[in-house]
């Protein structure tokens, strides 16, 4: 009796990458940086999982997303784990997820900050300089935070002071 063969894992890589964010649709949990691993055990297909934060409300429906969408391709033997070491981080974004946030009109993180928008380092902590968000409408740099929570909780809501139009910011973590 020959061995089942599954499908390798660069192909559920693949699917994974057209399984979108349900908080921002518009990129996929690759380009976020959250799934962290795959790799075949036995007939099982393990896929490792790191939430943005440990209290992400979307938790729950990200992992119901990536089953829905791997048992769709036939993968019936499936256990999503949790990962939480290293913790997520805004680095984990791909450059083509930052470009997608930004054509959807929230303006991606800037590396090298801290979640209050101050510019981390020590040339930055000794001049207290604030961090300058771009908006992703008009490109203007003349913007102000209105608050440090916008839409949900991993956002803060900035306005641009040139095209009067208001947009998210997503935090550095």
């Amino acid at each position: 009796m020959a061995a089942a063969t599954h499908p390798s894992v660069e192909q559920v890589w693949g699917w994974l990458s057209k399984v979108p964010d349900p908080e921002i649709p518009v990129i996929s949990l690759t380009d976020l940086g959250i799934i962290r691993g795959v790799e075949w055990q036995g007939d099982t297909l393990v896929v490792r999982v790191t939430p943005t934060y440990s209290g992400c409300p979307a938790t729950g429906i990200i992992n119901l997303d990536i089953e829905t969408a791997l048992r769709s391709h036939g993968i019936d033997k499936l256990r999503l784990e949790r990962q939480m070491s290293p913790p997520w981080t805004t680095d984990w974004i791909t450059p083509e997820g930052r470009e997608k946030l930004r054509a959807y009109g929230i303006a991606p993180p800037i590396d090298g900050t801290a979640a209050d928008g101050v510019l981390a380092g020590r040339i930055a902590r000794m001049s207290g300089a604030n961090l300058t968000i771009a908006c992703p409408r008009c490109g203007s740099t003349h913007t102000e935070k209105i608050s440090q929570f916008g839409s949900t909780p991993c956002k803060a809501n900035y306005r641009c002071k040139d095209c009067l139009e208001p947009f998210d910011y997503f935090k550095c973590l």
